[in-house]
């Protein structure tokens, strides 16, 4: 694997006119490290390694030269040009929206295939044609063995969040795609970490790549700071209602959906706008509360790790680790939903006295050295680091989206949020269908 030189602007990458106005219409000018480092290689056809912290721009890293290269042609139905895989719902939502205004520069129709919304809606966009699929593995492979969808045509293949897909699970099921894709196309995999089996993916399926690193897998960003917070368990409760209560958006992580749940209800009766993100959540609901979120109507989002992978919330500078992590890069991903691109962010972790050896263990294995001290829910440094302050003690009442109604042998995942998730930059616009079950 070989280094190459890096571009100090985006005018001097190569990339077609198109996609430098619509740069330059959305203010951006500078490449992030992760994007001046990869651009040149992944331009030329390269195949490519990239190792870069969640929130260091990966996505256009991938996505520009992706669509810069396959601007110009066209996909023939269920025939796409260009595959993103990526392990969860969110991060693909996230990645279609964020490639979309370049997409549309170009002239390229994008499908989001992803579980949890209407398979007969994504297999109609498919049928419709894309150039460019951001896909979950398994609704892919439902897809495709249902005949809506051949890989062949693929020329250009991402992998992001490699090492996410490899701790969920779904590494056979990439195999299998990328056993299908174009052979001799082009392969970019971008990874935190190479462990878990991605190591095997690099070598089996990318040939003589091309690999950058920025921020290695255990770095944290210069604006992040990490605090550890010793607490008595009959003061946590207190003290985590006085820091969901802060002013601002946080989120707040817990072991399982039930304890996330429960802490939910805790908060809301406590007068913290409060709302629990998990795997257990339709996907329209998923979507309308990460919305909330953003908006301000909900302010503290108490989520599991699988539904927060790829949440990116602009603004977002406190993550709070209720529940501690059990592994290193577990406290990192958490950590990167704040401090994204330069931004500056705070990781909080509370950790009862049974729990301190662990945590110690936990930051050494991630290169971490916290600012550690005992705290109290009155605590003046409570405040100051945290910015914790008394909740109104008024519950509060937010309206979270409920499933449908059943309808004959399955649920409806609703019709309003699919039809404005599952591919909003499909060519073809299309009256809204109530979706079937996934």
């Amino acid at each position: 694997m070989t280094m190459t030189t890096v571009v100090p602007s985006f005018a001097r990458t190569g990339l077609v006119p198109a996609l430098l106005a619509e740069l330059a219409a959305q203010g951006i000018t500078e490449p992030f490290p992760i994007q001046s480092a990869t651009l040149p290689d992944s331009l030329a056809g390269r195949d490519v390694l990239g190792r870069g912290r969640t929130g260091s721009g990966k996505t256009l890293a991938f996505g520009l030269p992706l669509l810069s290269r396959t601007a110009g042609r066209r996909a023939r139905p269920g025939r796409p040009l260009a595959l993103v895989l990526v392990p969860t719902r969110e991060l693909a939502q996230q990645v279609e929206t964020a490639l979309a205004p370049y997409a549309r520069a170009v002239g390229l129709r994008c499908a989001t295939v992803v579980g949890g919304l209407s398979l007969q809606r994504q297999a109609d966009a498919l049928r419709a044609g894309a150039e460019v699929v951001v896909a979950t593995p398994g609704r892919l492979h439902d897809l495709i063995n249902r005949g809506d969808a051949r890989l062949d045509q693929v020329a250009i293949t991402v992998l992001d969040e490699a090492d996410q897909m490899a701790d969920m699970g779904f590494l056979p099921q990439v195999v299998k795609l990328l056993e299908q894709v174009a052979p001799g196309g082009q392969r970019m995999l971008f990874s935190a970490t190479l462990d878990g089996g991605v190591d095997k993916l690099v070598r089996r399926f990318l040939t003589d790549p091309v690999s950058h690193s920025v921020d290695p897998g255990t770095a944290t960003v210069t604006g992040m700071t990490h605090h550890v917070l010793h607490v008595d368990a009959a003061d946590k409760p207190a003290a985590l209602a006085r820091i969901a209560a802060r002013e601002g958006r946080t989120i707040l992580f817990m072991g399982t959906k039930h304890r996330a749940d429960r802490l939910a209800r805790q908060l809301l009766a406590k007068g913290v706008r409060a709302a629990a993100l998990h795997g257990g959540k339709s996907q329209p609901q998923r979507t309308r509360i990460l919305e909330q979120f953003r908006t301000g109507q909900v302010t503290a989002l108490v989520a599991t790790d699988v539904a927060a992978r790829g949440i990116h919330v602009d603004g977002l500078d406190m993550v709070v680790n209720v529940d501690p992590p059990t592994e290193a890069k577990d406290y990192l991903h958490r950590g990167g939903r704040t401090a994204r691109a330069g931004e500056s962010g705070t990781v909080v972790t509370l950790v009862l006295p049974e729990q301190r050896r662990d945590v110690a263990r936990l930051m050494s294995a991630a290169g971490i050295k916290p600012q550690s001290r005992q705290i109290q829910p009155g605590d003046e440094v409570l405040a100051r680091v945290t910015g914790a302050r008394e909740p109104s003690g008024v519950p509060v009442t937010i309206t979270v989206p409920q499933p449908a109604p059943a309808r004959r042998a399955g649920r409806a995942e609703g019709a309003a949020d699919g039809a404005r998730s599952a591919h909003r930059t499909s060519s073809r616009s299309r009256r809204p269908r109530r979706p079937r079950t996934a």
